[in-house]
């Protein structure tokens, strides 16, 4: 597949270096081989994903307000990552772990089949440009693959504020034949999508629920 994203390191603060190098250890996810997400957990709870969580704040939101499921996060941006890992250990979050890395890699090397409960993907990077518009991560193989790490009633949650890249979403999920429309729950607004709001900015979320597997 063709790579979704840019590395973007972007400037990290003297805390954000230190919580990677000291708190990743204890939150930090090694991808090597096929993970127990169960054993990396420490306990039986569903299992959520999100894909690209920029600075960590939904994620710890939703982490801290269902501690009776375990949340992994996924991204490339450092920055982001060292911020994340200190909203961790201040909330004192034992249900959260965290990936550095693409997210194509991951699912196909590290997770099993059918492990997954839920998968947000807030706010993509929308390659607005219509030439880079392939390197969008909403494409059919990647759905595909996405549905063979979920469970059967696993729910997948996305949310975009560029209408071209709904109109996207809407038909590549309208017609990937193992998921089916429901109706989106509310979820945390982000910082950036708050500011967007504020300017009149026009957010599409969208909520597919994986099909039963046979």
């Amino acid at each position: 597949m063709i790579r979704s994203f840019v590395r973007r390191n972007g400037r990290i603060t003297p805390g954000q270096e230190r919580a990677l190098e000291l708190l990743w250890p204890r939150y930090g996810v090694k991808s090597d081989g096929v993970l127990d997400l169960n054993t990396l957990f420490g306990r039986k709870a569903e299992k959520h994903l999100e894909i690209g969580f920029g600075m960590g704040d939904t994620l710890v939101t939703m982490a801290k307000s269902h501690p009776e499921h375990d949340y992994l996060g996924i991204d490339v941006y450092r920055p982001g990552t060292g911020h994340l890992l200190l909203q961790i250990e201040s909330a004192q979050l034992t249900n959260v772990r965290v990936i550095s890395g693409d997210v194509v890699d991951f699912l196909q090397d590290n997770l099993s089949t059918h492990c997954l409960d839920a998968v947000y993907l807030f706010f993509p990077d929308p390659w607005s440009k219509k030439r880079h518009h392939k390197r969008r991560l909403v494409q059919a193989d990647f759905i595909k693959l996405l549905a063979q790490r979920m469970k059967s009633g696993a729910y997948f949650h996305l949310a975009t504020d560029w209408e071209n890249y709904a109109e996207q979403m809407l038909h590549v999920l309208e017609t990937a034949p193992d998921f089916s429309k429901c109706v989106a729950p509310k979820r945390p607004l982000t910082k950036f999508e708050q500011r967007g709001l504020r300017l009149g900015h026009g957010v599409w979320d969208f909520f597919y629920q994986r099909s039963q597997i046979l």
